[in-house]
Parts: C-alpha cells; structure tokens; sequence
C-alpha cells in the first residue's frame, strides 16, 4: 500500500481525525479510550479511494454490495456500549462490512472474530487488516445467522446489521454474564437493544432508535 495513502494527506490527515474525535466527543461520545483509537484508525482506508476526502465526515458512505461503512457516531456509539462495564476479552462482530468497526473493536480487546457473507468484502477486509499488522482479529465467511459455535462462547456480540429477530444460534454462543448488541426491526422501525445473560436468562434493554441495513442469510 502506499505510504501516503497508509498514513494519510491532507482531508484524511491525523489532524483530521483528531477533528473527527472531537465532534464524536461533543455528539455526546464519553469514552476517552473510544475516541483514541477513532483519532487512530485512517478510515479512508476502509473505503472506496474515490470517496477518501469525504472519510471524516460523521456519515455512512457505500462500500459497494449494496453495504456501508458506518458512521462514526455509530461505531463510536456501539463500542462505548459494548465495553461500559468492563472490556470483554473475545467478541462476535457479525458483519465484517469495510472492517472499520472490527479494527476500532481489536484495538480494545483481546480478540475480535468477524463474519462475513459477501466474499468480494471479506477478501477486501482481510487484506486490509494484513496491511495495518492488525493480528487480534479472526475472520469467517459464513453467514451470520450461524456465528462462530467453534470459537465461542463469546463475552460480547455485536450485529452491524439488523434482523426483524435475533436468531437463537447467536444466542446460545453468548457467554454468561455477556451481552449483544443489535439494531432489530425491518425499515425505518428499528431499535438498538442490548440483550444480558444473567442465570442463564436473557434480559433486553432498548437503547435508542437507529438505522441500519437488514441482515440477511446465504453467501454471495
């Protein structure tokens, strides 16, 4: 990869990623370790080249496959969630989309394993992740109705797209006393909610409304 295109210029400068920190940050982001790694990451390398100058912008942009790469309040937002408590050491990321959310995650805990049902994005993120020497990430490509049984259980599980119901597979592969986070709902009547293993039961807690593209099965 060239190195300018690596450590970015210009509109995808460390500079405007600490811009980037900073509006997540006053959009109500708390988390001081979320926003590091935000300041971190080069997101124009998760997206379409053409698209570069418009990385930092706080919106979802395409990333082909009908798919986006989602916006940073979002990631920032599902991260914070995801680690308020404590910093859960093995996540389930279903959806690897770009890679962005999984390389924001793998920068705070021990491991991320990431599924992926459309190959031309799964062979993308891969090799972006082999470029930036990001080596606590595992990946799949699977359809995510089915998770990662193998690996888990897991302390965390994230959707970054939205089923009308959570299918059950995922959550038997939720450890006790761990959480999944997920939109869930169809068009623009979706929730993000965080559901608990608590004794074996699972609560539900509604965090706020949200939009995110529905999950779908098979492979493409």
């Amino acid at each position: 990869m060239d190195r300018h295109r690596r450590q970015g210029i210009g509109m995808t400068s460390r500079r405007t990623r600490e811009r980037l920190a900073g509006r997540l940050g006053d959009a109500g982001i708390r988390d001081v370790h979320v926003l590091n790694v935000i300041r971190q990451i080069p997101r124009h390398l998760f997206v379409d080249e053409a698209l570069a100058s418009r990385a930092y912008e706080d919106t979802a942009l395409p990333i082909g496959h009908g798919q986006t790469i989602s916006q940073p309040f979002v990631v920032a937002r599902m991260t914070e969630i995801l680690i308020r408590h404590r910093i859960p050491g093995r996540v389930l990321e279903i959806g690897t989309g770009s890679g962005y959310q999984a390389a924001v995650l793998a920068a705070l805990v021990d491991r991320v394993h990431t599924v992926e049902r459309i190959r031309a994005l799964y062979e993308r993120s891969r090799a972006l992740f082999r470029q930036l020497d990001i080596r606590n990430i595992r990946q799949r490509l699977s359809d995510g109705h089915e998770g990662w049984p193998a690996a888990g259980p897991f302390d965390a599980i994230l959707l970054t797209a939205a089923p009308v119901v959570i299918p059950q597979t995922l959550f038997d592969q939720l450890a006790e006393q761990g959480e999944l986070l997920a939109p869930v709902g169809s068009g623009e009547s979706q929730a993000l909610r965080i559901h608990r293993r608590v004794e074996g039961a699972i609560e539900t807690e509604d965090i706020e409304a949200v939009s995110f593209v529905p999950m779908l099965d098979g492979l493409e």
